[in-house]
């Protein structure tokens, strides 16, 4: 099972919205020398949405070949087409990934018995460890518990990003499926109270910007140590916050723009940063000491 601070990457664009494969190089290098635990490649804030398979497939490639095995890589492959979530977890198998994420279909908000043919339908086509990944927030369609539990007895879907910030939801998920189930969390302002309650992780959006802190703050969380825990986390909970000042990826490109890892670029309809934030993020980033 792979645990502790999983990084959501972004993918770094130049000017134009290209992606800039030397800077996603340096950003492996940066969090490979700064602690984070595992790599997810291309999920939803990776901006998956707006890269096309064939970009999506090579950026993947990539980061597995510049990893060269040196810590876990996951790769984003939801979709809410199941036929594309297929085709997608197919290229990432072939890549070398150690497990694929499964964002929920978005948009066109499918039922539970939905969710769990799809999911099942991506499992049975393609024999890859697989984490399923609820985001309500942001998809519009929230898979229930019992809905996870029903999933977590497919062979090879082994987990689940819970991005709810839900603390009791995570502890239901715990004492149904037990703990050879991954709980990850996807809100990093409510990580640290999903670990002590049994996660044994965070996908972290705060990682971008922040890797060696936040590993040893889930360093101490899946140990049990509340009080380290939180002595670290009450430096990162401007990042947590201020992260999301608009809607990510936007600050957090902005923030790894202006500690000099990558150029400014990202995809419409998404914009860069507004003005009226940057010094309300650089706040939040002198907290954490990271500039």
């Amino acid at each position: 099972m792979i645990q502790g601070s999983l990084v959501a990457l972004v993918t770094p664009m130049l000017d134009d919205g290209s992606v800039d494969s030397g800077s996603l190089a340096q950003l492996i290098e940066f969090h490979i020398e700064n602690g984070t635990d595992g790599i997810v490649a291309v999920g939803t804030t990776g901006e998956s949405a707006t890269l096309d398979e064939k970009e999506h497939c090579e950026v993947v490639r990539q980061v597995v070949e510049m990893v060269a095995g040196r810590i876990p890589v996951i790769a984003g492959t939801g979709s809410n087409s199941t036929r594309e979530a297929i085709s997608l977890t197919q290229c990432a198998k072939q890549a070398g990934v150690d497990a694929c994420l499964l964002v929920t279909p978005y948009y066109n908000k499918p039922t539970q018995e939905g969710l769990y043919q799809h999911y099942k339908a991506v499992a049975e086509a393609v024999d890859i460890p697989q984490i399923l990944y609820n985001v309500p927030g942001r998809t519009s369609v929230d898979m229930l518990t019992e809905t996870v539990v029903r999933l977590s007895k497919v062979k090879n879907i082994v987990g689940v990003k819970e991005a709810t910030g839900d603390i009791q939801r995570a502890k239901d998920i715990l004492a149904q499926c037990g703990n050879e189930f991954a709980l990850y969390s996807g809100d990093d302002a409510t990580g640290m109270e999903f670990m002590l309650s049994g996660g044994h992780g965070v996908i972290s959006v705060t990682s971008n910007v922040a890797p060696r802190t936040m590993h040893e703050m889930c360093v101490a969380a899946i140990a049990g140590d509340r009080e380290t825990a939180t002595l670290i986390n009450d430096r990162l909970m401007g990042l947590h916050n201020k992260l999301f000042v608009e809607a990510n990826p936007i600050p957090v490109k902005w923030a790894l723009y202006e500690m000099g890892l990558i150029p400014n670029g990202i995809r419409l309809p998404l914009t860069v940063l507004s003005d009226s934030q940057h010094d309300v993020l650089r706040q939040a980033m002198q907290q954490a000491g990271v500039i």
